[in-house]
């Protein structure tokens, strides 16, 4: 995979979406994740700073655009630098 893309899977684990990857995999695939407003079922799907995730996790719906790839899964406050808040709030 090119530098400038990572597994949607990968990227939602590092963003703390999912607990785990295998979680963020389930999640994909039972098509709870929409890229610029397309379902996307693919975990392998390669994602790009700028695309628009809408994520319907068990505890809440979030609308993000991507800002920057993970390179390993960090802590809560980590996850300001993958991604900003889409719309109110």
């Amino acid at each position: 995979m090119r530098d400038d893309r990572q597994r949607l899977d990968k990227w939602i684990w590092f963003a703390r979406f999912a607990r785990t990857r295998t979680a963020a995999q389930e999640l994909i695939e039972a098509g709870h994740v929409r890229i610029g407003g397309r379902r996307e079922t693919s975990a392998a799907h390669g994602l790009r700073c700028g695309d628009v995730l809408t994520i319907a996790a068990p505890h809440a719906t979030m609308v993000v655009r991507v800002i920057g790839l993970g390179v390993r899964r960090g802590d809560a406050a980590s996850v300001s630098e993958l991604y900003e808040p889409v719309g109110p709030g």
